[in-house]
């Protein structure tokens, strides 16, 4: 982590202004494969949800695509999953025991950097069966993606929208997915071209990204976050940057809207105010907190 934060810190602004911009379900279309083909067959398969796994999968899709929840760290996310199956009544009267993974809870709580190299070496460092069948987990989903997701490409207006905001703006990609995953789509798609650096879950949260990359380099209305779910709207909100959401399931309108109006507009200094907070009531209409079940 220390040499990765330094990276970030150390960069120095080419431009006036600053954008960090996630990954996956923002940029590329993979969030719907990686967590229906890659994340809830292995979620079934290690923690013993198949007598349940319709309701594995309406909880694991629920929490990582169609909640306020979307794109949290897989590790609080498996989390959420199981707690919200405990809780439903169909599982209930099935008798069905999720587990609670109590030794994950207490690892995500203190652990600042919830990445699979910090659990690989807690797992050295204690030897702790439960975090073990985790990482287990965890290894296998990274394989599921790296076999199963293959020349996805960016949204429609992605590309134009990268090479346009380089000409004004430092780009920083800001994920919580890991490193070599980042690069390996983001270098396959020619657009690595357009970013100053890539940050991936190793770097820290991305509330972390955005202040060790741009505070105290740029004024903090000309720093921009765009994202796909609260945590990005979070990060930028912690860092006092303006947010232009990508709107889940209506992504190439909102990425045409960046292009065509949104960046001048933060260029312009027209962007805070009314214009963005009519951006975040479609945003929050988008993600419902509670699931409808």
């Amino acid at each position: 982590m220390p040499g990765l934060a330094e990276e970030l810190t150390h960069l120095e602004p080419k431009h006036a202004f600053f954008i960090g911009i996630d990954s996956d379900g923002c940029v590329f279309d993979t969030m719907e494969i990686k967590q229906k083909q890659c994340f809830c067959p292995n979620n079934i398969a290690f923690f013993g949800l198949q007598a349940v796994s319709r309701y594995a999968r309406e909880a694991t899709e629920f929490v990582n695509l169609y909640s306020r929840q979307r794109g949290t760290n897989r590790y609080p996310a498996i989390l959420a999953v199981l707690d919200l199956l405990s809780k439903r009544r169909e599982v209930i009267e099935q008798g069905v025991k999720i587990p609670r993974l109590d030794r994950l809870r207490e690892w995500v709580r203190r652990e600042p950097t919830l990445s699979q190299s910090a659990l690989r070496a807690e797992v050295e460092r204690t030897g702790d069966p439960e975090l073990r069948h985790v990482l287990a987990w965890s290894e296998a989903v990274d394989a599921a993606i790296a076999a199963t997701v293959k020349a996805t490409p960016p949204f429609p207006f992605v590309r134009e929208s990268l090479e346009a905001a380089s000409l004004r703006a430092d780009i920083l990609v800001v994920s919580q997915t890991p490193l070599e995953a980042l690069q390996r789509e983001w270098s396959a798609h020619s657009l690595a071209r357009y970013v100053r650096a890539i940050a991936g879950q190793e770097h820290g949260t991305k509330a972390e990204h955005l202040a060790l990359a741009s505070r105290g380099k740029y004024a903090a209305d000309r720093v921009l976050m765009i994202g796909d779910a609260q945590g990005d709207y979070r990060a930028a909100r912690q860092n006092g940057a303006c947010f232009f959401p990508i709107v889940p399931g209506d992504e190439a309108r909102s990425w045409k809207r960046f292009l065509n109006e949104s960046f001048d507009r933060f260029l312009t200094g027209a962007f805070r105010g009314p214009y963005e907070a009519e951006l975040l009531r479609a945003f929050d209409a988008a993600l419902p907190e509670q699931p409808g079940w």
